[in-house]
């Protein structure tokens, strides 16, 4: 499930995860959240289910950030611990924009720190925010990050890819995962195609 792997999680909530986004209580619902839940069942099962023929799912950013609210139960499976309230807005053209909470501290910890550090002058948990283009094509996809933000501070990607690295360390990556590396998509995904206010899932 395309949404629901912790590398696309991280790639997509921490380098996809951006700027407060603006968002109207009315347009959040546990009705958006379920049409999601639905949704994302959907494309899992058309290729488990060997499904002929492509596709097309639309994805509503408020659909999303909907799941987001009301499904605490499941993105918090996903997400490592230390990232938290993810936030996704749709742009359009392929820009996408998002935040989230993240825990500086857990990685301030890892290495001594000069005193012009970012991540010593930041402490705590504070919003990420992160904005780029996602390029999709062929089952592949790569994010280019655009600008990234730390408490509002703009910060240079190296300190964003050192906060992706550390929250997706694993047993097969303990390096965790490089920014600027193409991904698989998964369950047959062949592209994402980034609109304003949704992104449509093609399979």
């Amino acid at each position: 499930m395309f949404l629901l792997q912790r590398r696309s999680a991280v790639v997509l909530l921490i380098a996809v995860t951006i700027a407060l986004v603006r968002l109207h209580a009315v347009t959040l619902s546990p009705q958006n959240a379920e049409s999601f839940a639905v949704k994302i069942a959907s494309i899992r099962d058309h290729e488990d289910l060997g499904r002929a023929g492509s596709q097309r799912t639309p994805l509503t950013e408020d659909e999303v950030n909907s799941w987001f609210l009301y499904r605490k139960d499941r993105w918090q499976k996903v997400l490592p611990t230390g990232v938290a309230q993810p936030q996704v807005t749709i742009l359009g053209a392929g820009q996408v924009t998002g935040q989230a909470l993240v825990d500086l501290d857990a990685v301030a910890k890892r290495r001594s720190r000069g005193s012009f550090d970012p991540l010593s002058l930041i402490g705590g948990t504070v919003p990420v925010s992160v904005t780029g283009l996602l390029h999709t094509k062929q089952g592949q996809a790569r994010f280019e990050v655009q600008s990234a933000e730390i408490s509002g501070i703009p910060v240079p990607v190296t300190v964003l890819q050192e906060l992706v690295s550390y929250y997706s360390r694993s047993a097969e990556r303990p390096e965790g995962v490089r920014l600027d590396e193409a991904f698989m998509l998964p369950s047959g995904i062949r592209q994402v195609e980034i609109g304003r206010g949704q992104a449509v899932v093609v399979q």
